[in-house]
Order: C-alpha cells, then structure tokens, then sequence
C-alpha cells in the first residue's frame, strides 16, 4: 500500500499547492484521484462539511473530548472517503509519533465499516479542529476521547452503503448486511462491492446517531485483536516515511538559529560578516523574542539562512553574539536544589487537609521522613524540531512534525497578522514527541523566516544542541514526606510537601503554585487508607521554560510516594508488597473531588472513580507474575510500586543485579496494565514496553542541569539514554482484561512510566541496602 507520505514525491520541483497532496489532503488533488466520482465523504460536498455535528452545547460540567477545545467530530463526510475502485480512504486527525494512533483510529473506523484492512488507505488531517475536532495528541487521550466517534463514523458510513443497496435492489433495508467490503442481500446472495454505491451512497443523509448500530464486540474484526500491523510500519523500516525533518520544496532554504543562552535574555549587538562570508550563506535575520512569560513563542536570536543546512550551521558558529542574559542569568541547579529543600522543609499551601495531622503526628509511636529529589529532564525526541514554511498570495502553507496543529495554526497567524484561515499546518510524522512537539514556538520561527524572505520555503531545523538547551523542560522537584506510626507500624499520619516550579508559569508571572492538573498527579488524589492526610504546595519559582513531558509530575510524584511507602515497610520489617496493599486498602471507588482533585484528568468523576480495587489487582498481578518473594542470589533484589494516572492503574516490579563494583543491570521488568477495554493490544504492549525503558533511562541517566543560567549538556554523550546494552533484558507485560467495551477506556502513552523509577530504586534497595533519594542514579553505586 502506498503511504501518503512518500520521500520522493516530497521533492517536488513546482510550487504548485495542488501537488502537496502527498502529505495531507488538497481539495482539488483528492478529488483527482478519487477521478471526481465514488463516494466521497471527506472534501468535495461543502453544504455537506458545513453541516458538520460536534458535541451538542450544554451548560452542564463538560468532561473528556467534550470539554476539550472544538470537542469532537463524528461525521463520516469528514473522515471517509470511497473511490469507484472500492479504494476506502480514511482521515486520521490526530498526531503519528510511533504510538501507532496513525493506524489504531482509522482501524476502529474500518473495523465498524465493514471494510477490508487491506484496501484501505489513511490520509492525515491538516490542522482544523473546526472540521476535525480536538487534535492536540497529548494527555494519553487520543483512543479515550474518539473511540466512540471513530466507531459512529464507521457505522454510519456502513448504513449509508447498505441503505444505497437497499434501494438498488428494491427491498427492505433489514434485509441486508455489509461483510468485508461488500453488502449483501440475504434473500438472494447478491452482493454489491463498496465502490459500486459509492455514488449513490453519497447522496444519501447521514442516519442520526441514535440510529446506528455499533457491533458487538464479538462482532469486531480489527478492534481487540492485536492482529493489525502499523499502516506506515514498511515505509518506516526503508526509510521512505517523511517526517518534519525530511520535507523538500523547490527553491527551498534552509535556517539554523542562535538563541539567548538564558531563559529571557536577548540580544544586545551581533557581527554577521563572518556568517555571510560562509559559501551557501543567503541571508541573517534577527528573530524578535518574547519575554517571560513567552507561552509558545520563539525565544528570540540571530538565524542564519542558507542554501543548505551545513553552511547555515557553519554561518551560525561564525557569527558574533553579546548576550543579554536576562533575569535568569544566574539559575543554577545546585544553589536552586537548596532552595527547594529549604521551602520543603517548611509549612506551604495546604491543598488537602483530612483529619488531625498534627494530633496524630504528635501521637504517633514513631515517625519516619525522607526528601526525594528529581532534576530537569528534556524530552530530546530522536528527530529535533522542524518545520518548512512558506507563503504565496497572502497563504502560509507549513509541514512539521507538531503535537498541536490547530494550535501552530493560530500563532503563526498571530505573528504573520493573517486570519487562521490563511494558514494551513500540514502534519507529517514525528520521529518522537514527549510533549516537546506541543509547543509550537519552532513552528513559528520557520514562518517569520519565510516571510522574511519574501514568501521563499525554508526549513528551519534546530540541531541537537538547540533542542537540549531551549526545551521546554520537565521540571525539577524536591518531594519531602513524613509519616506518623502507630504501636502496630500501621500508618495513622501521612504528610506530603510538592515543591516545583509549575508549567503554569509559561502562561502567567508569578506563577509559583503546582496547577491543579499538576497536584492530581499523583499527590492529592493518593487513594490510601490512612485517616489524616496533609499535602502542601510550598512556593517555587521557575527560572527556565517548563512544559509537558511524557507523563508529567506523575514522575516525581509516584517516585517520592512509592519509594516512601518501600521505605516505611522496611522500617517496620514488612514486605514491601503486603505494605502497599495495605495502604491502598480494601477495594473502593473514590470520588475524585473528596481527594480535593477537581482534575481527574479531565474525566468525569463518576465514569473515573480512583478505584482501588483496580489498583491493588495490577500490583497483585504484577507481584504473581515476577515471581515476588522467591529466593535471589546475592546482589539482585525485586522492587515493586504501582501508580494510577491518566486514568489507568499500573504497577511494576522490577529485578536488578548490582555488581561487586556497583555496576547495574536489569535482568527483568513485569508490569501488569489495567487501562479498561484494549482497542489495539499490540500498540499497549510497545507504548508500555517503550515506557518501561524511558523510565529506566530517566532513573539511571536523566539529567538537565543548569550554570549562569545555560544549560550544561550539550548533546547525548552529556545528556545521555538508555542504551541497548542497559536496557532491560526482558520485558514482561501483563494487560488485564476489561469485562466489556461498556467500560470507559484509559490513557496509555503515558502510565507506563511513573512506576518504573521506585521500583527500579526498592529493588536496589532490596539488593544492597542502600536507598536512593535522589535520580538519576548515575554513580551512586559505583565502588572506588
């Protein structure tokens, strides 16, 4: 099958908009292709498109896709299209960066269509959550929040073929059904292919939702059965797939920019003569900055444009730059760690308050404390930002690789001063995301750039270096616990200071509170079984950029709670594993507003409970399934830790060996998944394999730091990953079934990883004895 995103023809050699169909759908050019007939569902029909239906309008509390930007969209005139070959061609909307949504939303289309895997070919949407529906791919929501309408698109699109046979043949419409492809009238064993209504079908109005019959589960094809392979999966292992660094226009340049070093600073004076003495060099241009705090916007800098991108980094290390550091020029990460610690260790913002904290902590038997810390991490995606930009009669057209189209869409054209209307974002894939591609602060550049040479394409690529040192960080986190004992070791007292600056402070000055998005990760909403609970937000102000990272402050957060509770159980002489359980307590489904979090990841309340019953079975499972309590050798040791985020329960237990010298391995990782019905298990598997490893990455190695107020590292052999030889040897994932597809569905990009550091850290405390409190690990078990 031909993937729209083929790298030859992405070298074009005209500038005409009609032969960019290769990377997202041109009116003009599909129509084309589907030769101006079959049933064409997706352009082409404008009264139709305008009568487009999102989720109806009401005054009460909105939750999941109907509280997110432009909600939902379910119209088959949107999505599917049908050529008179019986060629189905669906639209995908939301963002390809190797979670496999690419192909898991157009299968849950196909699979209620009725249509032939094989003969069907994706399309992704440009950015236009006005047509489309939300498209930011982020928050682990993708699958949860279009599921639904995915299948109604398919089951409508289906109703319209069999009604078109219906009256073909001149019976009742009950009468018929469409298999594979095709519909089929019972009585006589007639059949007519999708491609022979397409026509007619197009003429028909699409049935009302309550109309539709969805299958049943046992009626699913594709859905559930793990069988479908990832529609770009042979384009991706020949290298042909195109991704945002890949894309090539005619008369294209190419753009490098030099940023302040410090978050805020600016330019004070620069010397280009050397730059513009560069073979290849075109052109320098000053990009204006936006001072904190810039939400999305450029940074501000010198770039250097070029007719290739060797000689726009070769102009732009020639080129001569006095900084203006900024209010942030002096952010050092060592003097800043002892300014959290200083702030954890005394009373802050109180965000939960159950029961007598102080009573109880006074009459506790005992009472135990710890402070874990975490430091700046950067998603660093294997591909860096980029973007292609270029403007003709008054329309920017971009290609890049982003999280937010829709978003991009209306900054550039808030910067270029053009109606959103006028600019159209095409998606390519993304070679990694994290949260990173979310900003479009990258994508705007590239703009600005094009309009400063006219309207001429140019691609703007930030090389390594730019995308470690001007990321929009995860950020740093000093977690203090205390916890009051009773005679029996059972906890009576749990008090929890969060100190970290929030990404709050992107948006807004003297933003120095956690958001509430940011508590209900793992902090407030803890479901455990203790009567008095106290948990305070301290005050900390952010001195770099802080954004989205692969599952956020659920990181720290679960890496603080878990390894406290490992903690408090080897204080008390206790496994590990029965102590949790005790804590989460006997099974329950906990309004998530009586835990003070009003978040729940954008859920609601009553279709997301905390549900520990849920929680204590991944960590059951997971303990059964590592083999918990058997006998090891000396120097290897299991730890185990479960966490609830993105509504999906999680817990893994990991197996080190630590060497005589200190030397770390990891000879397995169980984890048991319960993310309600599973839509695509093979991608489940790789997103929680993937995460398994990040996790061990981020606990072993992961590390920004900063020093007059720039970023230390510099590339991967500063800031390094996991690499094969560290990785684990075995990956052991274990999905819980859900008891039918009635049951709401959970995030998974994301819950993966927030377990895998504690437990990581109490399996090497089980190991060797020695607890560790602050990540990465690094050297900490290195012997001299």
């Amino acid at each position: 099958m031909k993937t729209p995103l083929d790298r030859s023809e992405l070298n074009i050699d005209r500038l005409d908009t009609d032969d960019l169909h290769i990377v997202n759908i041109s009116r003009r050019a599909f129509l084309k292709d589907l030769a101006l007939t079959g049933f064409v569902l997706a352009v082409g029909f404008p009264s139709l498109i305008e009568a487009e239906e999102t989720a109806p309008h009401t005054d009460e509390a909105k939750y999941g896709a109907d509280a997110m930007p432009h909600g939902w969209v379910d119209n088959p005139l949107v999505f599917v299209a049908i050529a008179d070959d019986g060629t189905v061609t669906i639209v995908c909307h939301r963002s390809e960066m190797g979670q496999g949504i690419r192909t898991s939303l157009p299968m849950v289309v196909a699979d209620e269509l009725e249509a032939d895997w094989n003969r069907v070919r994706i399309e992704q949407a440009p950015g236009d959550e006005k047509r489309y529906g939300n498209q930011d791919t982020d928050g682990s929501r993708s699958m949860r929040h279009f599921f639904l309408p995915m299948r109604r698109v398919g089951a409508a699109a289906r109703a319209m073929l069999e009604a078109a046979a219906a009256a073909q043949w001149q019976v009742p419409i009950k009468e018929v059904r469409a298999e594979q492809h095709q519909v089929r009238h019972a009585a006589t064993g007639r059949t007519l292919g999708y491609g022979q209504l397409a026509q007619a079908a197009a003429r028909l109005p699409v049935p009302s939702r309550e109309s539709l019959r969805l299958k049943k589960p046992a009626e699913f094809r594709y859905v559930s059965k793990g069988q479908v392979g990832i529609y770009d999966g042979q384009e991706m292992v020949i290298g042909r797939s195109v991704y945002g660094i890949d894309v090539r226009l005619k008369d294209m340049l190419y753009a490098v920019v030099a940023r302040p070093p410090a978050f805020g600073g600016k330019v004070l004076h620069y010397d280009a003569k050397d730059a513009l003495k560069v073979p290849g060099v075109v052109r320098v241009v000053e990009l204006k900055g936006s001072p904190p705090p810039a939400e999305y916007n450029p940074l501000g800098g010198i770039a250097v444009i070029a007719r290739n991108t060797w000689a726009a980094i070769q102009g732009c290390k020639a080129l001569k730059i006095e900084w203006d550091k900024g209010p942030n020029g002096s952010y050092d990460s060592a003097a800043y760690k002892a300014e959290l610690e200083a702030a954890a260790r005394k009373p802050g913002k109180v965000m939960r308050n159950d029961g007598n904290i102080d009573a109880a902590m006074e009459g506790a038997a005992r009472r135990i404390e710890a402070e874990y810390y975490i430091p700046h991490l950067a998603q660093a995606p294997m591909e860096p930002p980029a973007a292609t930009a270029r403007i003709v009669d008054g329309q920017c057209e971009i290609w890049t690789c982003t999280q937010a189209p829709q978003v991009a869409r209306d900054r550039v054209a808030k910067w270029l001063k053009l109606p959103a209307e006028k600019v159209t974002v095409h998606v390519t894939l993304l070679g990694g995301a994290f949260g990173r591609k979310s900003k479009p602060d990258y994508v705007i550049e590239a703009a600005l750039l094009s309009q400063a040479m006219n309207g001429q394409p140019v691609k703007l690529t930030w090389m390594r270096e730019d995308d470690l040192h001007h990321a929009y960080f995860h950020t740093v986190s000093l977690e203090r616990l205390e916890a009051g004992l009773d005679d029996q070791g059972k906890p009576v007292a749990w008090l929890h200071r969060t100190v970290a600056p929030s990404i709050s402070s992107i948006f807004a000055h003297g933003s120095k509170h956690e958001m509430t998005a940011e508590l209900g990760m793992g902090v407030i909403n803890v479901p455990f079984a203790i009567p008095n609970v106290r948990i305070e937000n301290p005050e900390a102000e952010a001195h770099t950029r802080i954004g989205w990272f692969r599952s956020v402050s659920n990181i720290p957060h679960a890496f603080a709670v878990q390894s406290f509770v490992a903690e408090l159980a080897a204080t008390t002489e206790r496994d590990p594993k029965d102590f949790l359980l005790d804590l989460i307590g006997p099974p329950r489904r906990i309004d998530p507003r009586t835990l003070e979090d009003t978040w729940n990841h954008g859920e609601s309340p009553q279709l997301y409970p905390v549900d520990t019953g849920r929680l204590r079975r991944v960590t059951e499972t997971a303990a059964r399934e590592a083999g918990w309590g058997r006998s090891l050798p000396r120097g290897r040791g299991l730890g185990i830790a479960a966490h609830y985020s993105f509504v999906t329960y999680v817990a893994a237990v990991v197996e080190v060996a630590v060497g005589e010298d200190g030397k770390l391995s990891i000879p397995r990782i169980d984890v048991a998944v319960d993310c309600g019905p599973q839509v695509n298990p093979e991608r489940i598997r790789s997103q929680i394999e993937g995460a398994c490893i990040m996790g061990v990455s981020l606990a072993t190695l992961g590390e920004i730091s900063f020093k007059d107020g720039a970023v230390m590292q510099d590339n991967f052999d500063t800031y390094q990953l996991t690499r094969m030889d560290d990785a684990p040897r075995e990956i052991r994932v274990h999905m819980l079934p859900a008891t039918d597809f009635d049951t709401p569905l959970g995030g998974v990009g994301e819950p993966g990883v927030p377990p895998i550091a504690p437990a990581l850290c109490n399996a090497i405390f089980a190991a060797t004895g020695q607890r560790i409190r602050q990540l990465p690990i690094g050297d900490q078990l290195l012997k001299d």
